[in-house]
């Protein structure tokens, strides 16, 4: 059976990726699965200088899912190229930088940094609802998401993969934008914004307030936004969004999805990607599928 798939020009050996912030580098996880097994690794974000993120407790547990709020805590690009990319390297699985910034210099400052790195593909995370300023609202504005996505593609040597905020009213308009930005692929959903409230201390589970919900929870609104946005761009999508087995993977491709990223799942099981890549391959096998595009939209 044929399982590859190509986003943006990039041929990936399988369609399942780690979601940005769940993986680290891989360091962490590379006792438990073969890295060589994975479409690619998409790294946490990367800023141009060293984030410190958001204070603690950043990370509370809830129904069906989880609430963080971490705030993009990094050690800057400098630290990622000399650390984290020689570890990537040694593995045959594709390199996706997932970068984020505050101001539009930010982003364009790390994108330059990547121009010669052995990177595969970058993508943009506009959508973070943890960090106060920046971010948030390129994801939000789709004129500010069209103008980001723009200036970006300008600069940058690989394909750009635009990752979208569910929180938003129109999710399509979102999408359009990135695309006529220039956008080579976009990747969704990114966190929701959420709550929890401890009613016997009678404060915030988070430090933050908020934090992002992800897990099983999220993913029918995440199905929803992936099939809406797939009817709506002609760009690959990348969905994600509380994917925990090869059968809700299934369903993002139905949707439309060419490829699917496990993220939450990580933290419950280290197997989760495997797991999640086993599940395709076996549904594939009982339905006689032989070439995954051959399911790819195919919700009736």
């Amino acid at each position: 059976m044929n399982i590859k798939v190509t986003i943006g020009g990039v041929e990936l050996k399988n369609p399942v990726l780690t979601a940005s912030g769940t993986f680290g580098s891989g360091m962490e996880y590379k006792e438990f699965i073969d890295l060589n097994c994975l479409g690619g690794i998409v790294t946490k974000g990367v800023a141009s200088v060293p984030w410190h993120g958001n204070d603690v407790p950043r990370v509370a547990e809830t129904y069906g899912g989880m609430l963080n709020a971490i705030g993009l805590q990094n050690p800057g690009m400098e630290v990622f190229i000399k650390r984290d990319l020689p570890f990537l390297k040694q593995y045959d699985t594709k390199i996706i930088v997932n970068v984020c910034g505050r101001t539009e210099e930010d982003y364009i400052e790390v994108v330059e940094r990547l121009r010669d790195e052995e990177v595969d593909m970058l993508e943009i995370n506009v959508s973070c609802p943890n960090v106060k300023e920046g971010g948030i609202a390129f994801g939000q504005n789709p004129l500010s998401l069209e103008n980001i996505t723009r200036k970006v593609k300008e600069k940058a040597k690989q394909p750009i993969i635009m990752k979208l905020s569910p929180n938003v009213t129109d999710i399509t308009e979102m999408a359009k934008a990135a695309e006529s930005g220039g956008a080579d692929a976009v990747s969704l959903i990114n966190t929701i914004t959420g709550m929890k409230i401890d009613i016997h201390k009678r404060k915030f589970a988070l430090a933050n307030k908020t934090g992002g919900l992800s897990g099983p929870a999220v993913k029918p609104i995440a199905l929803r936004m992936v099939y809406q946005v797939c009817q709506c761009i002609s760009l690959p999508v990348i969905g994600m969004g509380g994917i925990m087995n090869g059968e809700d993977a299934v369903e993002f491709f139905l949707a439309g999805a060419s490829a699917v990223a496990v993220g939450t799942a990580n933290f419950h099981d280290p197997y989760a990607l495997i797991k999640v890549l086993k599940g395709i391959e076996d549904y594939m096998e009982k339905y006689e599928v032989k070439d995954i595009h051959d399911i790819i939209g195919k919700v009736q």
